[in-house]
């Protein structure tokens, strides 16, 4: 296939890696041999984060533990109104990723979180409606832009994704205002993403280990909450806890009396 297929539901592994300047360009070129670029070539893509007010979902992620998800609305470039984005729950278990999204106009996803239907009749849409009413209160947390570039190979799952110039933003959360955010990596680094249903080609793992490209548990929306958490330093306490009984999970932020 020429351009990555739109599906509602995904299962594969997902291995990242932070590439510095200088292995961007030579990992591109060596690539080159064994896969593709799609034919969307470098797309800019939006994810608008949802959690709760006390930032439930992103804390406990930051944590680690074997069970997280997250929820988000995708689009691919800026959003006019015209097209729809993919209302997706992301969920992984271990290293196993599964993503299940359903497509909607941006206004409809505004309802949804004020308490309209999601595509009720959709099985999706019943499990978003059940996590909405699991978690409570979801709202926009977080947006993380970054211009991707994507390589498939023939008549195989592995699917490879580098994350140029990846940014956030916590004001104007929304798909349609523009593409501007803070960076979240030093200029010139780029995330690469390994996805693959099966194993990883020993190809790929001699191409990685010739440019000493090492395995990295690098979360966008994670960097961006830490780095928010970081300049805010002085007007709030970051408390780590781990309990038991899975409460009070990752860090909170508690304002100053």
């Amino acid at each position: 296939m020429a351009k990555e297929t739109l599906i509602s539901v995904m299962k594969r592994y997902e291995l990242k890696y932070r590439l510095s300047k200088e292995n961007v360009a030579l990992f591109m070129d060596e690539i080159s041999k064994y896969m593709k670029m799609d034919g969307y070539g470098l797309t800019s893509i939006a994810s608008l984060y949802l959690d709760t007010p006390d930032y439930r979902l992103i804390n406990k992620s930051i944590e680690k533990p074997k069970f997280k998800e997250k929820v988000r609305v995708r689009s691919y470039g800026l959003n006019k109104g015209d097209k729809p984005v993919y209302l997706e729950v992301k969920r992984k278990y271990e290293k196993v990723v599964y993503k299940r999204r359903i497509p909607l106009l941006e206004k409809d996803v505004e309802a949804f979180l004020d308490g309209g239907p999601v595509g009720e009749l959709s099985q999706i849409g019943r499990e978003l409606r059940f996590l909405k009413d699991r978690y409570g209160r979801l709202e926009p947390k977080y947006l993380i832009i970054y211009d991707r570039i994507a390589y498939y190979q023939d008549e195989s799952d592995l699917r490879l994704t580098l994350d140029m110039n990846p940014r956030y933003r916590v004001k104007d959360l929304n798909l349609h205002t523009s593409l501007d955010g803070s960076p979240l990596l030093n200029e010139g680094e780029a995330i690469l993403e390994i996805k693959v249903q099966h194993s990883v080609p020993l190809w790929l793992v001699a191409i990685l280990t010739k440019l000493k490209i090492y395995q990295s548990s690098f979360s966008k929306v994670g960097t961006a909450h830490r780095m928010e958490c970081h300049k805010k330093k002085d007007s709030i306490d970051i408390n780590y806890s781990n309990l038991e009984g899975g409460k009070n999970h990752g860090f909170t932020i508690q304002p100053h009396a």
